[in-house]
């Protein structure tokens, strides 16, 4: 009879790639790699309407309820924020700032999450204290998440 086992390390290597990266995580890195390359391309032909097309088309594509929540949030951000240059980063929508992402949307079916989020990076003004909050859950906005974000942006920003 044949031992069909298969050895403890090819079992180990498969188990591991799989535990890695997700095919979403992978999808992402590839996003931005193409990003990346998309702007080494365009050089210094880059500008904020390049990007602010390929943010608007990339919210055009998401289904409902991330494409409502992606166009109210970028026109608070063009409101609280002008400064802020579209891009794409990852394959979604974030905001930067002298080429840096100060803050981002990520849907919530990019990941396959119960929930959308929006958040800041570290170059983000928000420093409060020794903690303080980088990433909000995103299922609706109201009138005063609305306000929040806004007064969040502009703070993230001076």
């Amino acid at each position: 009879m044949k031992d069909t086992r298969k050895s403890a390390e090819s079992t180990t290597a498969t188990d591991k790639t799989s535990e890695r990266w997700t095919d979403e995580e992978r999808g992402a890195m590839k996003q931005r790699a193409q990003e990346l390359k998309s702007a080494a391309r365009r050089g210094s032909r880059a500008d904020k309407a390049d990007g602010e097309s390929d943010v608007l088309a990339k919210i055009a594509e998401l289904p409902e309820p991330d494409r409502a929540l992606g166009e109210r949030l970028h026109a608070i951000i063009k409101a609280s924020a002008p400064a802020l240059s579209p891009k794409l980063w990852y394959g979604m929508p974030a905001y930067a700032k002298d080429g840096k992402v100060v803050c981002f949307f990520q849907a919530a079916q990019k990941f396959k999450t119960r929930y959308a989020t929006f958040g800041f990076n570290d170059t983000a003004n928000l420093d409060e204290g020794a903690m303080w909050p980088t990433a909000f859950a995103l299922t609706e906005l109201t009138a005063a998440d609305e306000a929040r974000i806004g007064a969040l942006v502009k703070k993230a920003v001076s």
